[in-house]
């Protein structure tokens, strides 16, 4: 179930404080990075928040920052049997109790050191919201390097489920490293493997205040 390349919100912190802060993109039913003791932030990409609708050509479509309670009950009102049916209904609610209302990435000024997407297209988008900075006002000594990786997974409830474990596992593979620059493009090879999954991982420099080009692109290690 998706949004317009929203990963389902999972932006406190659970368990024992991480090494790292972890952002993932889209919808999904699962929290899985959260629950192992990650912090996790979660976003949109797409200039709407898009839910199913009646039909695939007649989307719920709402503006991001819409309280997800206000989608909750809009959608109830219109037609409560399909949206429960169809699980909408049931991840809007789950949502709601973990933060008021979806956020857009490229909005976003935080940093962080791991970006995980779960669909090429949404992998793309995040990498071009770092190329389309404007670079005439960074200051250099605010350059921090983050890793941009992408684990295609299918937008349905089990391959979700199954996903977040898989995410979870490389998170953890990733927390184990002791130079993850030097480290990464083995390890993802190493994952890439067992997984049999194509991953896409990019390396991409950004500061607080404002997006920074990617100053590399491994494209599909392999």
């Amino acid at each position: 179930m998706s949004s317009d390349g929203l990963f389902s919100d999972a932006s406190e912190r659970a368990g024992a404080p991480p090494d790292f802060p972890c952002t993932e993109i889209r919808e999904r039913e699962r929290r899985r990075p959260s629950k192992k003791g990650f912090d996790v932030r979660s976003f949109g990409t797409g200039t709407h928040v898009k839910l199913p609708g009646p039909s695939p050509d007649k989307p719920n479509i709402y503006e991001f920052k819409t309280p997800y309670d206000a989608m909750y009950q809009d959608l109830l009102q219109r037609d409560k049997d399909l949206y429960t049916q169809n699980g909408i209904l049931h991840m809007l609610d789950r949502n709601r109790r973990i933060k008021p209302c979806p956020e857009r990435f490229q909005e976003c000024p935080e940093r962080f050191d791991l970006i995980l997407t779960c669909e090429e297209r949404v992998y793309d988008q995040v990498v071009e919201a770092f190329c389309r900075a404007d670079l005439s006002g960074r200051e250099q000594e605010s350059f921090q390097p983050v890793h941009v990786i992408n684990v295609d997974v299918q937008d349905n409830h089990e391959d979700a489920t199954l996903g977040a474990f898989l995410i979870c596992e490389l998170c953890q593979c990733i927390q184990l490293t002791e130079d993850l620059d030097n480290e990464i493009d083995e390890l993802v090879q190493d994952f890439e493997e067992k997984s049999g999954k194509l991953i896409l991982h990019t390396l991409c420099e950004q500061n607080q205040r404002t997006w920074e080009k990617p100053i590399q692109n491994t494209g599909r290690t392999c």
